[in-house]
């Protein structure tokens, strides 16, 4: 039976039961792993009214009644419900690791790398200018993949147009060298110089998805800050497809809360939030 609506929850703009919050978390888990928590009611309230509000619908019940998957709405809420917090160089003890990996590998030929959640860009492109450092040149022979499960912030990714406080915290001799700054309407803003852009291929691509239209082997792959959004076993499946992916010598780069230690069959600790393969893995 549905359970009766909080005193906070009468005060609110739409009704939203215990009920609504329940299904929510059980449509988003199902559909991407993710496991929202009781303490992510508000935001999921906060998150969500806004598409009540756009498709004028008065309560949560109603519009969860109309969802289907595969239709636009459903990319709408997959989207407000997926959190994108990221920056440029965001935990930078990675890229002098990821310099390194590149550097090793390139005698194979072509180094593939994959940002498996770019969301709004910044994390691909900080790989991008890792490399153009590394190997000193804005045309190496390196490949970029990045994807997401938000089709919103990939379209913001692809174009590469941030505010300028975004690149605040960067040297200002890498803004001159890896960016442009917008002048006229676009004053304020910078966007990624074309030769970094062209590093970096953007596709959307749900991590929990029955299938992944992608090819290793990587010499690198970054997850980060994602597994914490997952239970162990929904972990534990996602990293069982990244160990084939990986060329044998390659890196998966974890998030600063995250590690791999009931996953030790296929990933072992090689520095901080930095992970090698086991030789043989168990399969998922």
């Amino acid at each position: 039976m549905e359970r009766e609506p909080s005193v906070q929850a009468r005060d609110r703009e739409f009704v939203f039961t215990d009920g609504d919050f329940d299904r929510i978390r059980g449509l988003i888990h199902a559909h991407a792993g993710i496991a929202l928590n009781p303490g992510k009611r508000d935001m999921v309230y906060s998150r969500l009214a806004r598409r009540l509000r756009a498709l004028g619908i008065g309560a949560f019940g109603t519009y969860l009644d109309q969802l289907q998957p595969e239709s636009t709405e459903w990319q709408h809420f997959v989207n407000a419900l997926t959190t994108n917090l990221t920056s440029f160089f965001r935990e930078a003890h990675h890229f002098p690791v990821l310099a390194e990996r590149v550097l090793a590998a390139r005698h194979r030929g072509p180094v593939s790398l994959w940002s498996s959640a770019c969301s709004s860009g910044e994390e691909a492109y900080s790989m991008a200018m890792t490399v153009i450092d590394a190997l000193g040149s804005f045309t190496p022979p390196v490949r970029i993949l990045a994807t997401d499960l938000d089709t919103q912030v990939l379209e913001r990714a692809a174009r590469g147009v941030y505010p300028l406080e975004r690149v605040a915290a960067l040297p200002e001799a890498d803004v001159r060298r890896f960016f442009q700054r917008g002048k006229g309407a676009q004053a304020g803003f910078v966007r990624v110089r074309p030769e970094v852009r062209d590093l970096v291929v953007f596709r959307p691509l749900n991590l929990l998805g029955p299938q992944w239209p992608i090819r290793g082997p990587f010499a690198a792959i970054f997850c980060r800050n994602v597994l914490i959004y997952f239970d162990k076993p929904t972990q534990y499946r996602l990293l069982s497809r990244f160990h084939p992916l990986l060329h044998p010598e390659g890196l998966l780069f974890l998030g600063h809360s995250e590690n791999v230690a009931h996953a030790a069959d296929l990933f072992r600790l090689r520095g901080k939030t930095v992970c090698a393969p086991v030789a043989q893995g168990r399969a998922a």
